[in-house]
């Protein structure tokens, strides 16, 4: 070998500097962190978070366009640059400018919730509508199986003073209180296959005592009065307690017929006869008086319209709150990005102790 070669040889061969010998690193057991207790696992590896700040920007970007889009939107038609048209609908009553039918949609129970199922919501919205000039018309659409009797009660009394013409369009349910609310508009559309009706009260005590003898369960009810736990369910009713409730029951009742003879002209006796507690179906609904017409929302449209004596109109929705929701932002933005990528991003930013509001 030359002596080029073995120049070369020893260049690479250099001695390395000695190091000393480090201890050897004992395995931690799972749980530890350098050497001490801990109440958590190893982390895992840290994924990118490219993908989430991108999506974030996205949305972010298309929804201050949609914003803009809006303002745009209200502000042409503030200036009446828009005509109004039978097809067109409006989200907001603050921006008409011509004639309108305002359409609110009792749906669910009918409860105490702030809802348009609701007296507080609707009477709410019906204020609207009432101070509006433009609106010259209203809608019930209702698809509700009914609820708190005196909520239904109340809604029926401001749905009374209500002096615009008012239809309902009748969804896959309109029964018991949501019908009586419903008895009081000037007409009535159905669907052929609606459940209509049900018009009757019901009360329910559960008796508990025999689950609980069976379990070893012994309760005792402190009260003021011999009857004043006779609702709780802890033992059965007497018989004087039965026919208590049953005369509440058939005087609430009593009122739910007189309230549907008077909203749809009929006699109490004819009321009475339907009173059976079940619902019919849209077509007999329609034979027996309790409904006017088959028909769709549209028609209903049309027929407040008729009696309100417009025919160049739109028509306007008026609900509790006017949101947007998220889902109803990807809709109109035709967002490439699912619901299910958002709710990944939304998931991993919170595992990584981020505060979304």
């Amino acid at each position: 070998m030359s002596d080029q070669g073995n120049w070369q040889q020893q260049a690479w061969q250099q001695p390395q500097p000695q190091q000393q010998p480090q201890p050897q690193q004992q395995p931690q057991p799972h749980g530890y962190y350098q050497g001490q207790p801990a109440y958590c696992a190893p982390e895992p590896p840290k994924k990118g978070k490219g993908w989430i700040v991108g999506l974030v920007a996205v949305l972010a970007i298309f929804l201050v366009i949609v914003i803009g889009m809006v303002s745009c939107t209200s502000m042409f038609t503030s200036m009446g640059s828009f005509p109004s048209f039978s097809s067109s609908t409006v989200s907001d009553i603050d921006y008409l400018t011509g004639d309108a039918v305002a359409i609110i949609a009792i749906d669910g129970t009918i409860q105490y919730d702030g809802t348009t199922s609701s007296p507080e919501g609707l009477k709410a919205q019906l204020d609207k509508a009432e101070e509006n000039s433009h609106v010259k018309a209203l809608v019930l659409r209702v698809n509700s199986g009914g609820g708190v009797a005196t909520a239904g009660e109340e809604m029926t009394e401001y749905l009374k003073e209500f002096s615009k013409p008012v239809v309902v369009s009748s969804a896959s349910m309109n029964a018991s209180a949501a019908y009586e609310i419903s008895s009081q508009a000037d007409y009535i559309f159905t669907a052929k296959t609606t459940s209509i009706g049900s018009i009757g009260t019901a009360m329910q005590v559960t008796d508990l005592s025999g689950l609980y003898e069976k379990l070893g369960i012994r309760i005792e009810d402190i009260t003021s009065a011999d009857s004043k736990d006779s609702s709780y369910g802890n033992r059965a009713l007497t018989e004087e307690e039965r026919a208590y409730y049953q005369d509440m029951v058939d005087q609430i009742n009593e009122t739910f017929i007189e309230t549907v003879a008077e909203g749809r002209g009929m006699s109490v006796e004819e009321v009475r006869a339907l009173a059976t507690g079940l619902t019919f179906t849209g077509m007999t609904a329609v034979e027996n008086g309790l409904a006017d017409e088959i028909g769709t929302l549209d028609d209903a449209v049309e027929k407040a319209a008729e009696l309100a004596n417009v025919s160049s109109y739109t028509t306007v929705k008026l609900q509790s709150s006017s949101a947007l929701d998220m889902l109803d932002l990807l809709d109109i933005l035709g967002a490439s990005a699912s619901t299910d990528d958002l709710s990944a991003a939304l998931k991993e930013l919170e595992h990584d102790g981020a505060s979304i509001r």
